[in-house]
């Protein structure tokens, strides 16, 4: 942003005095001063931004994906909000930050508004804010509103066309993903090795095992694309996806790069789906080493314990984080209504409609027996009755969200969830089939890819 702005005032140097220039000097130093300190302290740049006696559109720019690159979103929005309120017009710069904070909320509803603008200011054709626009709709299920900006646009970039592809991929849409990359070796273009990520991520999802060492072996020979590490993780994942776990732990010995955590973590992931206890506490160990506060390890360690029966080996996990000081992220699902998003917890009782909530709830669950539903509690984390880990199965942060929706959003409309962590084996079976009861199309983002439902059926085949 502050390239631009330094250009556009070098072009008007000739018709500034050497006063205003070195005015506009400082403002610009100004500028990249609160951009590095948002890298630092967030709040003390705010703080600066507060205090300028001066404020235009590439200040606003700056704080606003400031906010952004720290992973404040609603504050990014806030803001946004208070320069429309000054009167100040946003540009492509302010667009794209806006469009990434709707992408990180599943703010679908404002995100289409912005769209409207675009086209209302003459923006629609910005390159960039097409690419961030398109990339809104595929991180919020609307995959066939991702595949028109992209049909629409006057110019397919990379990006774009890596947008895309991987949006096909987490949207379940893996075979199609691919075609798209077939398509982009036919206009001759050179992918990239981002490219490549979302290729490899469509097979890995969508169990093609063959397929992605090949596209692995030609981004190497044909691309000369040097295989990173998060390629490295696509192929530990869709080893390890497919049930071939000892085949996913020897590509990780012989590995060109060190593994990281995440790799080892996908590696302990599949050993939890497929039930490898003996490889889950080779993972475990490279873990502590590696990073030994992350919650969600102990999670996938216990779930694998209690899938088995293990308790003794479930309280011993729950004891060491307790020791270790280490806290598991609370499961939340976001949804969108009326131009307002909410946010639900398991169990939660903090909305009005709690009342309404619940009773619906059990409207769900009566209606969804006499589909032949039976809950899937093997890996409730509790030495409990069974009726016990039914009751909370059914309290799950998505099936709330889901109820609160069927509730208050117009009938046959769809509903989107954003969940922050992975969809749980029962509530994807209850969600498969609540989608053909309420004759709803849902679509669930969890913490790696989108699941679509309707009429009883998933994007994901069941394989996720």
């Amino acid at each position: 942003m502050n390239r631009v702005y330094s250009r556009h005032t070098f072009q008007s140097l000739n018709q500034q005095d050497s006063q205003e220039f070195h005015q506009l000097d400082l403002m610009i130093c100004t500028q990249s001063t609160m951009l590095l300190s948002f890298s630092k302290n967030a709040e003390s740049a705010h703080k600066m931004f507060v205090e300028m006696s001066e404020r235009n559109l590439v200040t606003w720019n700056s704080v606003i994906n400031g906010f952004l690159l720290n992973g404040r979103v609603n504050e990014s929005l806030t803001l946004y909000r208070e320069m429309v309120e000054e009167g100040v017009e946003p540009d492509g710069f302010t667009l794209v930050s806006l469009l990434t904070a709707c992408a990180e909320l599943g703010a679908l509803a404002l995100g289409k508004r912005v769209h409207s603008y675009m086209f209302k200011v003459g923006l629609a054709e910005n390159l960039h804010a097409a690419n961030a626009l398109l990339d809104l709709y595929a991180k919020t299920g609307n995959i066939v509103e991702a595949q028109k900006v992209f049909g629409e646009m006057k110019e397919n970039s990379v990006v774009s066309w890596t947008a895309l592809i991987v949006g096909l991929a987490m949207n379940g849409f893996g075979v199609e993903a691919i075609n798209l990359f077939k398509e982009l070796e036919r206009k001759r273009l050179t992918p990239s090795e981002i490219t490549f990520v979302g290729v490899l991520y469509a097979c890995s999802h969508c169990g093609m095992v063959d397929e992605g060492f090949t596209y692995f072996k030609r981004m190497k020979e044909e691309f000369g694309i040097e295989p990173r590490i998060e390629h490295h993780g696509c192929m530990v994942d869709l080893l390890g996806r497919s049930g071939l776990v000892q085949q996913a732990y020897e590509y990780i010995l012989n590995m060109p790069l060190q593994p990281n955590a995440v790799i080892w973590r996908t590696l302990l992931g599949a050993c939890t789906i497929h039930k490898h206890s003996d490889l889950a506490e080779v993972a475990r160990a490279q873990l502590i080493q590696l990073e030994p506060k992350h919650s969600g390890d102990y999670v996938l360690l216990s779930n694998l314990y209690a899938s088995e029966r293990r308790w003794l080996d479930v309280s011993k996990v729950r004891k060491t984080m307790l020791e270790q000081g280490v806290q598991k992220s609370p499961g939340h699902s976001l949804v969108e209504l009326g131009n307002r998003v909410y946010q639900f917890t398991m169990g939660d009782t903090s909305h009005p409609q709690s009342e309404d909530i619940y009773a619906k709830l059990i409207e769900i669950t009566k209606l969804l027996r006499l589909e032949g539903y039976v809950p899937h509690v093997a890996n409730v984390l509790a030495d409990i009755e069974e009726e016990e880990k039914e009751t909370a199965l059914s309290y799950h942060s998505e099936k709330i969200a889901i109820a609160f929706m069927l509730i208050n959003a117009p009938s046959g409309a769809p509903i989107t969830v954003v969940k922050n962590l992975r969809v749980c084996a029962d509530c994807h079976l209850a969600i498969k089939l609540i989608s053909k009861v309420y004759n709803r199309e849902i679509v669930v983002r969890d913490r790696s890819r989108f699941h679509h439902f309707k009429e009883g059926s998933c994007t994901c085949k069941d394989y996720w």
